[in-house]
């Protein structure tokens, strides 16, 4: 494949997780060992489609992503998509907050080329490891015209999805990635990248540093208002809400959610079920209905660790709370 009468080129960005893990056999448990360049060895033939440049970010298991690391690879990958000779790009990373990293990008990154996260789900010790496969996939796609303008991309097992709609849905399949409600955008079939469905893109948060505390609360049945009451005491600017159902919480958390919307902590809600949206649809106490006059913004059919990057990047924007519920009116 050819790009302005050359090959294409690919910045391929090593930011650790199982894909760069190997057992360690004195514990007998998966740790960070394999180099970027050891990694890309086994993606064999990957030379026939494009130039490939390695870089290491960090070796981190995606467990140890802060926000703050989220932030610099974003700048760090905004550098390289700067350059005028780089096609796309792609982030390996480990799978339990890939999609967080994936959509902090995709809201702080404003660009036309590819940007493809992928992983594995085996380390290079076990029978299976899909790392190669998922990383030349996900090069693929990277040099892909189709995949122009469509935000950030998740690529895993063959799939593609947005990084604004996917969620990791297993704990232990390869196929471990899922856009609930509507499926993968498309797929890399023997090298071909296909797209079956057209995504929204997202409104850019474009900020400088992070510096907002945001945390998520999952409702259960019969809480209270004390965790609402503890982020508030401990100094959290804005707080999200896993409730239940359609939107709604048990009557003694109105007290809480009451008293953050007073003192200019924003509240977002999102359900924790896996598919559907929140929607003001109930009139009883601590219904959709009396949480949205309350004063909680609504967060359509997005998860609990997403609401909280975007809330966190709003929050970061502008202390303004009418600003903050304009940026989540906004995809």
């Amino acid at each position: 494949m050819k790009f302005g009468g050359h090959m294409k080129k690919v910045a391929v960005v090593f930011n650790g997780g199982t894909i760069s893990m190997i057992v360690d056999e004195r514990i007998k448990a998966a740790v960070p060992g394999l180099t970027g360049e050891e990694i890309m060895k086994m993606v064999t033939g990957i030379e026939r489609f494009c130039e490939i440049e390695t870089y290491t970010f960090s070796n981190l298991p995606s467990p140890h992503m802060s926000i703050e690391n989220m932030l610099e690879l974003s700048k760090f990958v905004k550098k390289l998509l700067a350059r005028e000779d780089i096609h796309g790009v792609v982030v390996t990373h480990g799978t339990d907050t890939m999609e967080e990293t994936a959509y902090l990008l995709d809201l702080t990154i404003d660009t036309p080329k590819p940007v493809v996260f992928t992983g594995a789900m085996k380390s290079s010790s076990e029978l299976g490891y899909d790392g190669p496969s998922n990383l030349a996939e996900a090069i693929c796609t990277a040099i892909s015209e189709q995949a122009m303008k469509r935000g950030v991309l998740v690529c895993f097992n063959g799939k593609l999805n947005s990084a604004s709609e996917v969620t990791k849905v297993n704990t232990l399949s390869i196929d471990a990635f899922s856009t609930p409600g509507f499926g993968p955008l498309g797929i890399v079939d023997n090298n071909e990248v296909i797209f079956y469905r057209k995504n929204t893109l997202s409104k850019k948060i474009l900020v400088d540093n992070i510096n907002a505390k945001v945390d998520v609360i999952k409702c259960t049945a019969g809480q209270d208002s004390s965790l609402i009451d503890y982020c508030i005491d401990k100094g959290d600017e804005g707080i999200v809400l896993e409730a239940l159902g359609r939107g709604n919480v048990p009557p003694a958390m109105l007290t809480g959610i009451d008293r953050a919307i007073k003192k200019g902590i924003p509240v977002a809600m999102v359900s924790r079920c896996f598919e559907g949206r929140v929607h003001d649809s109930y009139g009883y106490v601590g219904g959709g209905k009396m949480l949205r006059d309350m004063g909680v913004i609504f967060v359509d059919n997005m998860p609990g660790q997403k609401a909280r990057i975007k809330l966190i990047l709003a929050l970061s924007k502008t202390k303004n709370m009418d600003e903050v519920r304009a940026i989540f009116k906004e995809k």
